[in-house]
């Protein structure tokens, strides 16, 4: 019994001092306002409100300040620490003085320098409510908020719950309705965003046009809804991500000085925050008083959030005036413990500019610039249409076109120069247009620009190395030839490899799997054209080779006619069809990339 009672003394002397205060004696914590009990804050919303009796004041006044347990909720808490600090500076020492309501269950700290600047429990009683009057001091900040950390059990509690913030008379004030419940950890929303009153009693940017994110999973969703005359706005983010949804206000279509808010899974929750893009950089975060009313939703790998924001925030830098117009962008992307990654896709970006406060709008937008739109439009005309055209042409046709001249020169000739000089030319216009978007060099691109400047080389190879061709009488006319057909072949080839992979760039990324099974079609659709004139034409040398023993005969030249108007009429009739296959082909996927 002596030994036990010894084990305990010691045991009791040696307990850490900062492993519970129970008397509510917290000035350690004043500073970060983190219990020391060894365990990570909740998660979980918190069941307390904190509110104030006035939302403006003057030096030397007094506000009262009430933490209570939420009227939905029956539970309660042991122990609380109540500061006031400057709402643009959450990091900088506790602000005035309090003075207490009830002395039977808080007590004063002193938190920094004076006297009085912090409240806690002074005992571990179950509590519902308590109550403390703030006195601001002779100097106080424009805005003043107040932070809480409430302790419901040991291993459970909340820390540093934004409540109102209150602002010196004359400064601009943040409805104190509106903050009484405010939290670092927002409110959960019990049902999903929906799209009923877009264009009317508010205004949304989605995509795909038209979508419902309360009943359409692939739905990208922005909404917002000017309220108090224009003087706050709410607004509503939802979109399929697995890491955050975001979007940005921006003075133009390029990334870079824009006003941006995240919404970021964070382990199952979701964290709300305003940032800013000072360029094409990782945003930078600021601090989160500038929302209000902040909850969220996760469902079905599904990030929806919703705050209020007041329309002119002029003390708080970089967090623009929404009576002004502004691109919107629209992005998601991958987290990582809250730390989020470049987006996924090409920003969402809206056709024009709007005022935030305006009149409710069904706002249009792209994801694909249109220089870059462009880009893959002239490309695929030049390759698909012209390309493929011109050496079918110079493949099947020139046998059959060989005595009918244009301009003075053979028909497939013509045709076939006339088309691939096109295609260089068009070629060369799309191949400048990427630079002039991304000004310089793409650097997340992958292998598609680095096939694109082969195939630009080649095709500019292709048109000199035609002029400088030997005569047709020349015995190195043969090595013409086979480059001719080698240069052009590896340039057609490596064409059609950086179509598919252009199909799947950020800055261009086409539907799947329609946009590649229209382009296997295509492809499939010159093969198979060139086989079936490759099958027609060995049909034809075979019946020429039958009748060769027919040749004195007197009707040999009249078999001869018939057999080349035949084969004259099927060609004919083949480069029609291909041809309309192909236009076909071409206005499917630019229908495609005008809609994107």
């Amino acid at each position: 019994m002596q030994l036990a009672c010894f084990l305990l003394v010691v045991l009791t002397g040696y307990a850490d001092p900062a492993a519970g205060y129970s008397n509510g004696k917290v000035s350690i914590a004043c500073r970060d306002m983190e219990p020391q009990h060894g365990y990570e804050s909740s998660p979980d919303p918190p069941p307390y409100s904190i509110t104030v009796d006035t939302p403006t004041f003057s030096p030397g006044d007094r506000i009262t300040v009430s933490l209570r347990v939420a009227s939905s909720n029956s539970t309660y808490f042991r122990g609380f620490l109540i500061e006031a600090r400057d709402a643009g500076r959450s990091g900088s020492a506790a602000e005035g003085r309090f003075i207490l309501v009830d002395p039977a269950q808080s007590q004063l700290l002193q938190c920094g320098h004076t006297q009085g600047s912090g409240v806690s429990h002074s005992d571990s009683s179950k509590k519902t409510q308590v109550q403390a009057v703030w006195e601001a001091p002779k100097n106080p900040p424009e805005r003043v908020q107040f932070l809480v950390t409430v302790v419901h059990k040991y291993k459970v509690y909340w820390v540093r719950i934004a409540g109102p913030v209150v602002s010196v008379k004359g400064a601009t004030a943040i409805p104190t309705t509106a903050v009484a419940t405010d939290t670092t950890s927002p409110a959960a929303l019990s049902t999903a965003f929906s799209s009923e009153g877009c264009g009317s009693s508010k205004s949304c940017l989605r995509d795909p046009v038209g979508c419902c994110p309360e009943s359409d999973s692939p739905c990208f969703f922005l909404s917002f809804t000017s309220e108090e005359a224009g003087r706050s706005v709410t607004f509503e983010l939802s979109g399929p991500a697995e890491g955050y949804v975001s979007f940005a206000l921006s003075l133009d279509k390029w990334m870079g000085n824009d006003d941006v808010y995240l919404c970021v899974n964070d382990a199952g929750r979701v964290t709300i925050s305003p940032a800013y893009v000072s360029g094409r950089t990782h945003p930078e975060l600021a601090p989160e008083v500038a929302l209000w009313d902040r909850a969220w939703r996760l469902a079905d790998g599904v990030i929806q959030c919703r705050f209020h924001r007041n329309a002119l925030l002029p003390q708080l830098e970089n967090r623009f005036d929404l009576n002004q117009s502004y691109f919107l962008f629209l992005a998601h992307g991958r987290a990582d413990k809250g730390f989020i990654h470049r987006h996924d896709r090409q920003p969402l970006i809206s056709t024009n500019q709007k005022v935030i406060t305006g009149p409710p709008e069904d706002l249009s937008g792209s994801r694909s610039p249109l220089l870059i739109k462009l880009h893959g439009v002239l490309m695929l005309t030049a390759w698909m249409w012209m390309v493929s055209t011109a050496v079918l042409v110079a493949r099947h046709f020139r046998p059959l076109w060989s005595h009918t001249t244009l301009l003075g020169h053979r028909l497939w000739f013509q045709v076939h120069r006339t088309m691939m000089v096109s295609a260089v030319g068009l070629t060369g216009v799309a191949f400048t247009l990427p630079f002039i978007y991304r000004r310089g060099w793409s650097k997340h691109a992958g292998s598609h620009p680095y096939i694109g400047c082969t195939v630009m080389a080649l095709s500019v190879i292709q048109p000199i190395m035609a002029a400088l061709r030997p005569a047709p009488e020349s015995p190195r006319r043969i090595f013409f030839n086979w480059l001719h057909l080698g240069t052009g072949a590896i340039g057609q080839v490596l064409a059609v490899v950086g179509v598919f992979l252009g199909a799947g760039q950020q800055a261009l990324l086409l539907p799947g799997p329609w946009s590649p099974a229209v382009l296997t079609g295509w492809l499939l659709w010159i093969v198979l054209t060139d086989l079936l004139l490759l099958i027609h034409s060995h049909r034809v040398r075979t019946r020429g080779n039958d009748s060769a023993e027919d040749k004195e005969s007197i009707l040999f030249a009249q078999l001869e006619s018939q057999r080349h108007g035949e084969v004259s009429k099927f060609r004919k009739i083949v480069l029609m069809v291909f041809l309309i296959g192909n236009t076909g082909f071409l206005a499917a996927l630019v229908k495609t990339i005008a809609s994107v």
